[in-house]
């Protein structure tokens, strides 16, 4: 089957999910709205919750496709692994000699722990070894070295699929830029994805600036018509981007803004509404 997606209210056929994991278990009344929750998670609930929503897929003969599942086939293959640590581990994160500590560590787990602690973050007590970098030796236990990525949950916001491409959407908080690089990673690497799949915007190795964009406010109308939320969390400047990109590429031929209000209630444009048929 060849990824793609051609309308909002077609038949789902395959969807990406993410299982709520140790990313969630990290979250605490401390971190939690930094982290963009208003709370922390039950966490053994929302797997039982999780479940149930991929077995009522699975019955609908939906092939579903987990996110850390994913991640491990694709950092199972060398190339991919390499590529992905020298960005998770760049200076802009961690000091240089907590990176030569941390790398042939993370580069040793197993395809399915490295993928683990990619999107649920690694904490000093996780390491088998006492830190000598400057991070590493201001950090208490439970502090994080490398953050996790409990919103990885959302998949549907890090990339969003038009027509037979993929857009590498540009996150607006910190907090959920560097889930974009793991998509990317399994984009650029996985045998599911790889070569045949074309990226209409987005990189994650750039600065995109005020270039915000969510997939949350993307909605592929069919016959070349995209609509495209303008609020809290995708810009002018995404808008704009994307728009230009498409054309470029003949993947669309028009662009529709929807301004929204800048509310945590009108989020995303998904949040407001949703299609329920094709006319």
């Amino acid at each position: 089957m060849t990824p793609g997606l051609h309308s909002e209210v077609g038949r789902l056929r395959r969807a990406l999910v993410c299982r709520p994991g140790l990313a969630q278990k990290r979250l605490t009344p401390a971190n939690c709205h930094e982290l963009l929750f208003d709370d922390v998670l039950w966490v053994s609930q929302a797997r039982n919750d999780h479940d149930a929503f991929t077995t009522a897929l699975k019955e609908r003969d939906v092939d579903v496709l987990e996110m850390h599942e994913l991640l491990a086939q694709t950092v199972a293959l060398p190339a991919a692994r390499q590529w992905l640590l020298d960005r998770k581990l760049g200076p802009e994160f961690v000091d240089a000699e907590t990176a030569a500590q941390l790398h042939p560590w993370l580069e040793a787990l197993s395809p399915a722990r490295l993928a683990e602690h990619l999107i649920g973050g690694v904490a000093r007590a996780d390491l088998p070894f006492e830190p000598s970098g400057l991070l590493g030796r201001c950090a208490a236990p439970t502090d994080l070295l490398l953050p996790p990525l409990p919103n990885t949950l959302f998949t549907r916001d890090t990339s969003c699929w038009i027509g037979e491409g993929v857009v590498q959407c540009a996150m607006f908080w910190p907090a959920r830029r560097q889930e974009t690089l793991l998509m990317a990673a399994v984009y650029r690497f996985h045998p599911l994805f790889g070569a045949q799949t074309r990226v209409w915007w987005g990189d994650p190795d750039g600065d995109p600036g005020l270039a915000s964009l969510e997939g949350g406010d993307v909605m592929p109308l069919g016959q070349g018509v995209v609509l495209v939320g303008m609020g809290e969390r995708s810009s002018p400047q995404g808008v704009s981007q994307l728009a230009r990109a498409l054309f470029a590429a003949g993947a669309a031929t028009q662009v529709l803004a929807a301004q929204i209000p800048k509310s945590r209630g009108a989020m995303h444009l998904d949040t407001v509404f949703s299609f329920c048929d094709r006319d």
